[in-house]
C-alpha cells in the first residue's frame, strides 16, 4: 500500500520533530554532563600552584588581555592567551601554537591550570578547555589578585 502525499508529509513531519527532540535531549545530556563533568575539577589553591609551578609539570595559562599583564604583571611562568583566543589556540597545530605564544603547545594529557584577574575568565576558559578534551585542566580561581596579595606580603615579611 503507498502512502498518499499528504500522508506521507505529515509523517515526515512528525519523524523530523522527533529527531528534533531526540537531538535536543541529547544537547541537554551533554550540557548536564559537560557542567557535571567541569564541576568535579577542583580548583587550584595558591600553594597548590606554587608547587606546581616549582615541580615543572604544568602549563600555566593566564587568560587575561595582554594589556593587563603589561600594566599589572604575570605569575612567573605563565603563557599568555587571552580568553578569547582559548579555543582556537588549543585547536591549533603545534607549530602554529609555537610560533604565537612561544611554547610547546599542549597535549590533551597535559595539566594544565588556567588563572585570570580573579577567577571569572579561568573559568570559563577551563570550561572550554573540558570540552575539547583537555581532561587534566584546573583553574586558579584566586587569580592574580591572590597571587600578588601573597607574594608580596610574603616578601614584604621576608620569607
Amino acid at each position: 500500500m503507498a502512502l498518499s502525499g499528504p500522508l506521507l508529509g505529515g509523517a515526515r513531519r512528525t519523524v523530523l520533530r522527533s529527531a528534533e527532540a531526540a537531538l535536543w535531549g541529547l544537547k541537554s545530556i551533554k550540557g548536564s554532563c559537560h557542567n557535571f563533568c567541569t564541576a568535579i575539577f577542583k580548583d587550584v589553591t595558591y600553594k597548590e600552584l606554587k608547587n606546581l609551578l616549582n615541580s615543572k609539570k604544568i602549563m600555566l595559562i593566564d587568560v587575561r588581555e595582554t594589556w593587563e599583564i603589561v600594566k599589572y604583571g604575570k605569575i612567573p611562568g605563565s603563557v599568555n592567551i587571552p580568553l578569547g583566543e582559548v579555543g582556537e589556540a588549543l585547536q591549533m597545530n603545534p607549530k602554529d601554537f609555537k610560533e604565537k605564544y612561544n611554547e610547546v603547545k599542549p597535549s590533551k594529557s597535559d595539566s594544565l591550570v588556567f588563572s585570570c584577574l580573579a577567577g571569572v575568565r579561568s573559568k570559563k576558559a577551563l570550561d572550554t578547555a573540558i570540552s575539547l578534551g583537555f581532561n587534566s585542566a584546573q583553574h586558579y580561581a584566586g587569580g592574580w589578585n591572590e597571587w600578588a596579595t601573597y607574594e608580596f606580603s610574603e616578601k614584604k615579611h621576608g620569607n
